[in-house]
């Protein structure tokens, strides 16, 4: 199947496996989005992740492992809400002044940035923007 904005696909599959509570979530693996794996694993979001080669040669697989906390009946996610805010209809681009804030501060924002992909505030302590990938709280 193709996908026109895998960005938005892995978004979509990290939510609908948290609505249901599963652990751990499959997809085709991509620069970006094991750069996205990556930021979400230091800032605490997901407990790992791992590339995986899969059936077809050529193909990879990013596996990555949900976080929760709490008891059994009483385990709730870490990730909290998922937004994809830049799309291929819609690009949305900033400048270090203007990155915004997600929850005033207890959410990130994830930023491509011509020195790689970022958090928000990573982004204004380097003084560059960027195109704005995602928030997550």
């Amino acid at each position: 199947m193709s996908v026109n904005d895998p960005i938005a696909d892995m978004l979509t599959r990290l939510r609908n496996c948290l609505m249901i509570g599963q652990t751990l979530v499959a997809m085709p693996s991509t620069k970006i989005k094991v750069e996205i794996a990556r930021i979400l694993k230091e800032e605490g979001f997901i407990e790992t992740y791992e590339v995986v080669d899969g059936e077809v040669a050529t193909r990879q697989t990013l596996r990555v492992k949900l976080k929760y906390v709490g008891e059994r009946r009483q385990r709730k996610p870490v990730i909290t809400g998922l937004e994809r805010v830049s799309r291929p209809g819609r690009r949305v681009y900033t400048h270090q002044k203007d990155i915004p804030w997600v929850l005033s501060g207890m959410g990130i924002a994830i930023i491509s940035t011509p020195k790689g992909v970022m958090t928000g505030q990573r982004a204004r302590q380097m003084g560059v923007g960027g195109e704005i990938l995602c928030k997550v709280w």
